[in-house]
């Protein structure tokens, strides 16, 4: 279970990612939104239906995650696309980024880490009262 819950996570992160990705790509490309054929443009450009396959692809993995995995890993695990669109960004598309983007980039990861942490203890098996001697001693 654990195994499927890790890959479906990053199954969810590569979707996301590619989606808001390639929703960068398709605006670079279609321009400007003012003009008639801007809605002819759009129903042309291949990477829009792409865009929209990744959104049925994603709801469907979350949705399936939401049976298998804690709500709030889960939920935050969703929000991880934002560290990985953001480098792809800076890395291939020429974007900067600035040390507040990085600052919070290391906060949305320690803040996965923290939920996920925290739902493992929440759901951790409670230790078995053990009666002490001397509090057993005590009782008359």
């Amino acid at each position: 279970m654990k195994r499927a819950v890790i890959l479906g996570f990053l199954l969810l992160l590569t979707i996301d990612t590619v989606q808001q990705v390639t929703t960068k790509l398709a605006a670079n490309r279609l321009g400007e939104c003012c003009g008639g054929d801007w809605l002819l443009r759009i129903s042309t450009e291949p990477l829009v239906y792409l865009v929209g396959a990744c959104y049925v692809a994603a709801f469907f993995v979350y949705m399936w995650l939401l049976k298998i995995a804690p709500v709030g890993p889960t939920y935050a695990a969703v929000h991880g696309h934002i560290v990985t669109v953001l480098i792809i960004s800076f890395l291939f598309l020429g974007e900067r980024m600035t040390a507040m983007q990085g600052i919070g980039c290391l906060l949305i990861i320690a803040g996965i880490i923290v939920l996920g942490v925290t739902e493992k203890l929440e759901h951790a098996p409670a230790p078995e009262a053990v009666p002490r001697p001397e509090a057993a001693a005590d009782v008359r």
